[in-house]
């Protein structure tokens, strides 16, 4: 925001908060599994971490997959209980949409709001180092609102 002088307002540049703020607040721990967990032994994790999802990989570490809550909820109510007890391949997102540290949290926005799914790995030079949910996207972009509001009030008084 420029001043009536043409200069910069102190404080009030545009900021571009990224996913490495989100994962220097919440961590990079990461839930993950083989593809051959059956369903069953999926929700027995979620349940033990209080987590949404679980992010599939190859014993390389290579994300091949992610499954959610959802999606397990989705296949016992079309097929029943039995599905418990399949592995976790047959049902996974196969097609994972990833993000990068330097991702800002409006790209995140956009592609969880596009995609309609709340959680994204994060992957660098093709290793997963975090998990981003639309509960840290939100709560960091509540933040940098509040930030510039601040901002704009300090520049209000101070002007």
């Amino acid at each position: 925001m420029l001043q009536a002088n043409g200069t910069k307002a102190p404080g009030l540049e545009k900021t571009r908060v990224n996913v490495a703020a989100i994962l220097k607040v919440k961590g990079r721990r990461v839930v993950t599994t083989v593809s051959d967990t059956s369903l069953l032994d999926i929700t027995k994790q979620l349940r033990i971490h209080r987590i949404g999802c679980i992010v599939i990989t190859c014993p390389g570490g290579k994300v091949i997959g992610i499954v959610s809550e959802r999606d397990i909820v989705r296949e016992i109510a079309r097929a029943g209980s039995k599905v418990l007890k399949k592995s976790v391949e047959a049902y996974m997102t196969k097609a994972v949409v990833t993000c990068r540290e330097s991702d800002t949290i409006d790209r995140l926005m956009a592609e969880m709001t596009a995609h309609r799914f709340r959680h994204m790995p994060v992957v660098e030079q093709g290793r997963l180092i975090g998990l981003v949910s639309i509960g840290d996207v939100v709560k960091m972009h509540i933040a940098e609102a509040e930030m510039e509001v601040a901002a704009l009030r300090t520049y209000i008084t101070t002007s």
